[in-house]
């Protein structure tokens, strides 16, 4: 187990590394910040001090140098736009984003694994065929369309819930949500069913397919050979083993619901990182770009290490196979 954990962790810093690597050569190369900060109006001394001053004289391996050991800390300098510490505007709307995320990812793993489970025991019925032929509607449009489309139903016409925003918020310490009150739970609703439809669209039909296939397996007939009921068997079973690659997928796009949100938050103008990234790219500002790549990196590869850990702590194969001889 602590050998599996070591393995999980080196690559996941290799991955660190290779991401940090293409983020710092990505960027330096999308436009000079030094003209959207001084204008058209700047001398050329003025440029050139405030070049100076960035370090982006300095050789390119020195840069990323620089870049990488104060990334390590946490210190991934100022914006070039607002000239505030790139992490304090992160740490400020991440609350914003982690909160529809997880709800949204939330949402999706339980109403998904419900229609999925239901159409899986009632494949044939009316009500299965009808919650497929919706889904279709999850995994074909795209998200900002869905989006569009919920504001113009449920905000312009039926005036039901608010089109933007994030509603009033409760200010916790180091924390902020708008879950506590009513405007704010308001404001979630459909900026979770936006982003989370596709990954329930997702969840529903793996679980489906792979209930029916645990169903058709020879453990499943000789349970009911056995006599035993079909509540025991569909979910004390069946659905059991049906998970065990669910949460693989599960975790996985949670990472994905983290990384989309930026499409989500720019239809609802949610005050979250992914519309302080999409301001970034704009004013080309470098540091938060850089930043907000390596944070959605990171939570791509600590989702990715946990759901390895439980899946290695749920399926039992796994560490028969690491123990037997030869492994």
């Amino acid at each position: 187990m602590i050998a599996f954990i070591l393995r999980r962790i080196v690559q996941s810093i290799l991955v660190m590394l290779v991401v940090a690597l293409v983020s710092f050569s990505l960027f330096r190369y999308v436009g000079d910040p030094v003209a959207t900060m001084l204008g058209q109006e700047a001398t050329l001394q003025d440029r050139a001090e405030l070049r100076e001053r960035l370090g982006l004289n300095d050789p390119i391996v020195v840069q990323f140098w620089d870049f990488l050991s104060r990334a390590v800390t946490g210190d991934f300098g100022l914006s070039y736009r607002l000239q505030q510490p790139v992490m304090e505007l992160i740490l400020s709307r991440l609350p914003a984003t982690l909160e529809l995320a997880l709800i949204s990812g939330i949402v999706a793993f339980i109403v998904g694994v419900g229609l999925g489970v239901y159409t899986a025991l009632n494949r044939r019925g009316v009500g299965s065929n009808s919650i497929m032929a919706v889904s279709l509607i999850g995994v074909s449009l795209p998200t900002f369309l869905i989006g569009v489309l919920l504001i113009w139903v449920f905000a312009v016409e039926l005036q039901w819930l608010p089109s933007f925003g994030r509603g009033e918020t409760v200010d916790l310490g180091s924390w902020t949500t708008g879950f506590l009150t009513e405007s704010g739970r308001a404001s979630l609703v459909l900026p979770v069913i936006t982003l989370g439809l596709y990954q329930m669209t997702l969840i529903m039909r793996l679980v489906r397919s792979e209930m029916l296939e645990v169903l058709r397996t020879d453990y499943i007939k000789f349970a009911r050979a056995r006599g035993l009921s079909n509540r025991a068997i569909n979910f004390g079973h069946a659905l059991k083993n049906t998970l065990v690659p669910v949460i693989t997928i599960a975790g996985l796009q949670m990472g994905s619901i983290i990384a989309f949100a930026i499409i989500t938050e720019t239809v609802f103008q949610w005050p979250g990182v992914g519309a302080l990234f999409i301001n970034s790219v704009q004013f080309v500002d470098v540091p938060v770009m850089a930043a907000y790549l390596l944070l959605i990196s990171f939570i791509f590869v600590v989702i990715n290490l946990i759901v390895d850990l439980l899946y290695y702590v749920v399926d039992p194969r796994l560490r028969v196979d690491r123990a037997a001889p030869g492994h």
